[in-house]
């Protein structure tokens, strides 16, 4: 299986450290950015970032907190998210920082990039989508929905695709309502999939700890297996040609 490298960049002073995955032969190839949860860079986003250059795709596993590490008391993971959600001028630009450099590597067409996220980063990528970036397609795998900053008409370039829990108590009924609404005033192109027993954190198996001590937190194999196939389908039907 195709492995990351670290990947060294930097926003506003910060040193963040991504992991790059890129397919073997010739690029360039289309890209992805993968995001991460509220936890930090893991083996999980590495993993996916994998499977993407496996499937012919270049794809980023980005750093929003810096250092490129992971928090393993989730306490400490929250405090990096609020400070971002805070200020949401910053947590966009971060973003924004990760697309340009992203874009700028060689082995990847600029014209042709997505992104993913999972949790936290699930709302990362609806903000790139929101910022009027030149991206082509963004999935949030049971992210957060809402924004400080709503899109504007003719503001989002991105189609959107989110897939979501009904059990997840982070993403409520209301909460999609709103952003289906949103989405539709701005003119959007998207789409939301929402598995009737899925929970927060549905993809990854990590979940299942955090389970222990949240309500409305879980792992689901099969939900995973699902998610990701419309996810990837989804992928190459916005970004090859």
């Amino acid at each position: 299986m195709i492995g990351t490298r670290s990947f060294d960049y930097s926003h506003d002073g910060l040193a963040l450290e991504g992991q790059l995955a890129v397919p073997a032969g010739q690029g360039p190839f289309p890209g992805v950015m993968v995001m991460h949860d509220g936890q930090g860079v893991s083996d999980f986003v590495r993993e996916r970032a994998c499977r993407l250059a496996e499937a012919g795709y270049a794809a980023l596993a980005t750093d929003m907190f810096g250092g490129g590490g992971r928090y393993q008391d989730p306490k400490e993971g929250i405090a990096q998210v609020m400070a971002l959600k805070q200020d949401e001028g910053l947590l966009r630009n971060r973003v924004l920082a990760s697309l340009a450099v992203f874009r700028s590597l060689p082995e990847v067409d600029a014209a042709r990039i997505g992104a993913i996220g999972y949790c936290f980063g699930g709302q990362c990528v609806l903000e790139l989508a929101r910022s009027e970036a030149e991206v082509l397609s963004v999935v949030s795998f049971h992210g957060t929905l809402g924004s400080q900053q709503p899109a504007r008409a003719g503001q989002v370039m991105a189609s959107i695709l989110v897939l979501t829990g009904a059990l997840d108590p982070f993403a409520p009924p209301a909460d999609l309502e709103a952003f289906g609404q949103e989405m539709t005033a701005a003119s959007a192109h998207w789409s939301m999939t929402v598995y009737s027993n899925g929970k927060h954190g549905f993809t990854d198996p990590v979940a299942d700890k955090a389970a222990e001590t949240m309500d409305g937190v879980g792992y689901d194999a099969q939900l995973d297996r699902l998610s990701w196939a419309q996810a990837t389908e989804f992928l190459d039907a916005t970004l090859r040609d």
